[in-house]
């Protein structure tokens, strides 16, 4: 969450603005939170509400925000308003909001599925008056700068499910060589032993797919190809979480289920993955898209 709330000062923030806020982020000192969402509009960011207005050296943010991570504890949010209403995404900007601000507030911290040693949140801004010096970029840049955020941060969502799948699995594994069924471990039951087996193997494959994503922005890459590759690893990983996790469960039977074993607990934390930071259909989506941009014409040729 420290990445995700401090990538648009990485990205598009100015020098002063990194020299204020930048090292107390690195430090620790401050947390920060990264708040596009909002009851209405999660995945249609266009149809964002709230708006912010220029008014001198000021810009005046009404509005609220839903679901967003490290609410109440931050002391930093990147936060996204219309600039201009009518221009859909265009028409979007991105503000740095200290918590202290008068007009913000969080109102309410919601009870979750999981997750629940992260605090998720609701933010409201009435009249909330703030330098125009903390806009990141320019105006109506908002948009583009919410979207390249999310393509360095949605692996680190990815790196969050494969260490939940990693983790059932070798949980399942260690238990599956002592529970005994029918005079031998069940782990040497076939019904047992392949779906260890289909775990290991996903793991395996979900770790490929995100180690292949950190090479390539250690190589630079960036714009589509990046895109498309950080929605294949999101979209993967978070779904062989899920799987992982309940297969997991199952191969404890009862146990399991009970709080008393820590699986019930990643199978929960697991689906959160597949939701925030742009759900699986969204990905999926996002991977079709960039695919359809893609010249292939060559492996036709000669097919008659």
């Amino acid at each position: 969450m420290q990445e995700l709330g401090s990538l648009g000062l990485k990205l598009a923030g100015n020098g002063e603005q990194k020299r204020r806020y930048l090292p107390r982020l690195a430090s620790g000192e401050w947390l920060c939170a990264y708040a596009l969402t909002e009851s209405g509009s999660g995945s249609d960011s266009a149809a964002m509400r709230s708006t912010a207005r220029l008014e001198g050296d000021e810009y005046v943010l009404n509005g609220s925000k839903r679901f967003i991570t490290n609410a109440g504890v931050a002391q930093l949010y990147t936060v996204f308003a219309k600039t201009d209403p009518q221009a859909g995404h265009a028409g979007i900007s991105a503000f740095l909001v200290e918590a202290d601000t008068p007009g913000f507030e969080v109102a309410r911290v919601e009870p979750k599925m999981g997750i629940k040693g992260s605090t998720t949140g609701e933010l409201v801004f009435e009249e909330c008056r703030v330098p125009a010096a903390n806009l990141l970029g320019e105006e109506g840049e908002g948009f583009r700068i919410a979207m390249r955020i999310l393509d360095r941060s949605r692996p680190g969502v990815a790196a969050q499910g494969l260490g939940l799948a990693q983790g059932a699995t070798d949980f399942a594994v260690e238990y599956a060589k002592t529970r005994e069924t029918m005079g031998k471990p069940i782990g040497e039951h076939q019904l047992v032993a392949a779906m260890l087996a289909d775990m290991e193997t996903k793991c395996e494959a979900a770790r490929g797919l995100l180690y292949r994503f950190g090479a390539a922005v250690d190589e630079g890459i960036d714009g589509s190809e990046l895109t498309k590759l950080s929605a294949m690893t999101k979209l993967y990983c978070t779904d062989v979480a899920m799987e992982v996790t309940t297969d997991a469960v199952q191969v404890l039977g009862g146990y399991g289920y009970i709080s008393e074993y820590p699986l019930e607990r990643m199978m929960r934390d697991a689906k959160i993955t597949q939701i925030y930071e742009g759900t699986n259909q969204i990905q999926r989506l996002v991977i079709a898209r960039e695919m359809l941009k893609e010249q292939r014409a060559f492996l036709l040729a000669g097919v008659a």
